[in-house]
């Protein structure tokens, strides 16, 4: 498939997949009356299940093609979207939401294999700038649309029924593509040495246990975030479209570090992003104003884009862009999903104690993100310092 059909694929595939894996908080705390907790236990759900498929993805494709892989998780994203939008009440939504977490997670590591493969390192780089642009410009634009979408009360489908019809078009698209993708062979010259190996290996380690940390913190704002604009005084149409900063500043992050290779192979990106990933979040989850809220989300989103970024590029590298890299990469980025809204369910059902929600969200989250945190600064400690 030629590129800017996969990026075109990208887009549309981003598009559909925020208007459930997004607004569908939003979606359950104004049409269903779901609380934080209600919402974060429909997070935990999904969480789980995308882990379920993205660790699948892998072994599926080796016994299937990529090709087929990815068609049969885009059309049975078609059927689950339309049988929730004949009836969308809260079980059914669970249901779906389970269910679209397995197919999400089996789709995007074949996707990401189809971006990155064939490519040298610094090839593959440019491509996954491209890629990160194509999914990430889609997800302020999906949740635009989903705050006038949801706000349609006599629609109560309408979310469901365009994200279905906009998946029916990367369907189309996805048919084009090859059997499986064309891999650089092992033994090119442009792959890194054994030595670079093992630092890129520390930095791919490094990455991922920040990216756990960031996933997880985002999955709690993402089930919280309804709660926290509807106490600033504002209603769903803007609290949905507000709660895309994070999302405009994770793609500035993009475009930045697509541009600019000096981070490769670097440790300052990383630790930079250990200081502003947990300030943002704490700012978004207290926020005593809408100010507060929205530089919260801007510092949140380029930390967590910095993270994303280098996690990907280093598992595609280590990895040779096998569906494995994506799998890996994609199973932490869900296993954020669920730890993340499971630390918030502690932390509210801490509330009765401490007098405060927010309060108990951060000692709930607390721990997990000061694991992660450590994990990855020994990691970064022993992949030392680059010296070319």
């Amino acid at each position: 498939m030629h590129t800017a059909a996969l990026l075109i694929l990208t887009f549309i595939e981003s598009f559909a997949t925020i208007l459930v894996e997004r607004a569908m908080y939003f979606f359950c705390h104004d049409r269903l009356g779901f609380t934080s907790t209600t919402n974060l236990l429909l997070a935990l759900v999904f969480g789980l299940m995308y882990v379920a498929g993205a660790l699948s993805s892998h072994r599926l494709c080796e016994r299937f093609t990529e090709r087929r892989v990815v068609l049969t998780a885009l059309a049975a994203q078609v059927v689950v979207l339309a049988l929730v939008a004949v009836r969308p009440v809260a079980a059914a939504v669970f249901v779906g939401q389970a269910t679209m977490g397995i197919l999400f997670g089996i789709k995007w590591p074949v996707v990401e294999s189809y971006v990155s493969a064939g490519h040298t390192p610094a090839a593959a780089a440019k491509a996954l700038g491209r890629f990160n642009l194509s999914w990430a410009v889609a997800v302020p634009v999906a949740l635009g649309v989903a705050g006038p979408l949801i706000a349609i009360r006599q629609w109560p489908w309408a979310l469901f029924v365009v994200s279905a019809a906009v998946t029916v078009v990367s369907l189309a698209i996805a048919s084009r593509l090859s059997r499986r993708p064309a891999h650089l062979p092992t033994d090119h010259p442009a792959r890194p040495d054994e030595g670079q190996m093992r630092r890129l290996a520390r930095l791919t380690a490094a990455a991922r246990w920040l990216m756990l940390a960031g996933y997880s913190s985002m999955w709690i704002l993402a089930a919280v975030m309804p709660a926290v604009f509807d106490r600033l005084g504002y209603a769903v149409r803007a609290g949905t479209a507000m709660s895309s900063v994070l999302d405009f500043a994770r793609l500035a992050a993009f475009a930045v570090l697509g541009a600019w290779t000096a981070w490769h192979g670097r440790r300052w990106l990383l630790v930079t992003a250990m200081v502003t990933l947990p300030a943002g979040f704490l700012m978004v989850l207290v926020a005593p104003n809408l100010a507060a809220a929205l530089i919260g989300e801007a510092l949140f989103g380029w930390a967590v884009g910095c993270i994303y970024y280098a996690a990907l590029y280093y598992a595609v590298v280590v990895k040779n862009a096998s569906v494995d890299a994506g799998g890996g990469h994609e199973s932490l980025i869900g296993l954020g999903f669920a730890m993340g809204p499971a630390a918030g369910l502690l932390g509210v059902a801490l509330r009765p104690v401490v007098g405060n929600e927010q309060l108990g969200i951060l000692l709930g989250a607390g721990p997990l993100l000061a694991v992660c945190f450590v994990q990855a600064a020994r990691s970064l400690l022993h992949a030392g310092r680059k010296t070319d």
